[in-house]
C-alpha cells in the first residue's frame, strides 16, 4: 500500500465528475488500498479517488469509533437509490478542506448500491454517521463539496482562504 497525496481546495480535480469503474480488478483493489492507507493517515473517515486526483467512480469509508477495530468499506460505482425525507445535521469537515468544520444537513437515511472490493455488487441501507459519509463521499465523485451546502458567504469565505494559502505555497 502507498500513501498518496491528498488534494486541497481550489484544486480544480475536485470539481470534476469521476468516470465509473469498468472492471473490478487488482489495480482498483491497489487504489482502494492506498486510498484506505492515505484516509487512516489523514486522518480521516472517508476518501473519494478525486481527492488523490484519480477520477473514478470509487470511495472509502471507516466511521468506526477510535476504542473499536478498524472496519474499511469501498464502495465502487456507488449509486444512492434511495434518500429519506427526514433530514439530519452532522458537523461535517474533510480532507481536501483541512480543519474546516460545518453543520450540513442531508437526509438522515440512504439506501446505496455498489460493488464491493471483490467486484460483488452490494446494497446498502445506512443511517446517521455512516449515511452523512456516504452521501460526503458520494457528492465528491460529482464534483460537490461539503461547502455547496453552505451560504455563499460562507462558502467564498473559505474558497478564498483556501485560494490565498495555494498562492502564497507557489510562490515558497
Amino acid at each position: 500500500m502507498t500513501k498518496r497525496d491528498i488534494l486541497i481546495i481550489p484544486d480544480p480535480v475536485l470539481r470534476q465528475h469521476c468516470e465509473p469503474v469498468v472492471k473490478v480488478d487488482d489495480a482498483i483493489r491497489k487504489l482502494a488500498d492506498d486510498m484506505l492507507e492515505t484516509m487512516y493517515a489523514a486522518p480521516g473517515i472517508g476518501l473519494a479517488a478525486s481527492q488523490i486526483g484519480v477520477l473514478k467512480r470509487l470511495f472509502v469509508l471507516d466511521v468506526a469509533k477510535e476504542d473499536q477495530p478498524r472496519a474499511p468499506m469501498v464502495f465502487i460505482n456507488p449509486e444512492i437509490v434511495w434518500a429519506s425525507e427526514e433530514m439530519s445535521v452532522y458537523q461535517e469537515g474533510c480532507l481536501s478542506i483541512p480543519e474546516y468544520y460545518e453543520e450540513v444537513e442531508r437526509p438522515a437515511s440512504v439506501r446505496v448500491r455498489f460493488f464491493n472490493r471483490d467486484g460483488d455488487e452490494q446494497e446498502l441501507q445506512a443511517d446517521g454517521l455512516l449515511a452523512t459519509c456516504i452521501q460526503h463521499e458520494y457528492d465528491h465523485l460529482n464534483g460537490r463539496l461539503f461547502i455547496d451546502y453552505l451560504s455563499k458567504l460562507k462558502r467564498d469565505r473559505v474558497v478564498k482562504k483556501f485560494a490565498k494559502q495555494a498562492r502564497h505555497a507557489e510562490r515558497v
